[in-house]
């Protein structure tokens, strides 16, 4: 295992971190070129639903556009540019890593981004539809003043971000009980006899990332506990090669 000095390791930081940022910048970029098409992706889901061609995304503020797009292509560029950070991330703290643990090191940070992704992926497709067919409910014209729905951009936007981050944390899991078992936080019998408990924790969780639904909270219920499940499995072969070694 090679030392370095405090001065080594700082400029190794810094060429990382300007990889990264550099990254990102190009990223933004081309992402804010394109975030009228990214916007549409996003609204999709709400077309698709909304039978009234007349339908329409407002803002209320002179800026609110200009600084929606901003947001959007921010958080598109980084959810593009995660696995470089993993990279590098993964050879900044490699040289401080025994072997055995710098493959645990590259699992966990070759997954996790495929996680968070997978997450994404998941309530775009699956748990936006309805919920928004939930929140459009609520609009009526057989009354008085109709209530009709005309979301804002940024309101939109935000929205959609929140159940990004949530159900990319969410399918994180996995990486998480792993890391807990690594430090002998856990073991795969603690999650074994702590299923009962899981089962209504998870939908605890589902029932407060999710809309007031019973099909979005179970969307994000559901997976979890299969996560969990494999939670275990991971846990458990890790145990073994530790036995092993």
């Amino acid at each position: 295992m090679k030392l370095y000095t405090f001065k080594e390791h700082f400029v190794e930081f810094k060429t990382r971190f300007f990889r990264i940022f550099l990254a990102f910048t190009i990223g933004f970029i081309i992402c804010y070129y394109f975030s009228n098409n990214i916007y549409d992706i996003l609204l999709e889901p709400l077309a698709k639903i909304s039978h009234d061609p007349s339908r329409k995304i407002i803002y209320t503020g002179l800026t609110e556009a200009f600084f929606t797009y901003i947001k959007l292509a921010t958080f598109t560029s980084f959810l593009i540019t995660m696995p470089l950070i993993s990279i590098e991330c993964y050879l900044f703290i490699k040289p401080g890593l025994f072997l055995s643990e710098q493959k645990y090191a590259a699992f966990i940070l070759f997954m996790s981004p495929i996680l968070f992704w997978c997450g994404s992926i998941f309530v775009f497709y699956f748990v936006m539809p309805r919920a928004w067919q939930f929140f459009l409910s609520f609009e009526k014209n057989n009354v008085v003043i109709p209530v009709i729905l005309e979301a804002r951009i940024s309101e939109y936007l935000n929205l959609v971000i929140q159940l990004v981050i949530a159900f990319g944390i969410a399918f994180q899991l996995p990486i998480i009980m792993l890391i807990l078992n690594l430090l002998k936080l856990l073991t795969s019998e603690d999650l074994r006899r702590k299923r009962r408990l899981a089962i209504v924790v998870n939908f605890i969780i589902a029932g407060i990332l999710t809309p007031p639904d019973v099909v979005s909270q179970l969307a994000l219920a559901v997976p979890m506990l299969l996560l969990y499940e494999i939670s275990i499995t991971i846990c458990k072969l890790v145990e073994n090669r530790r036995y092993k070694c």
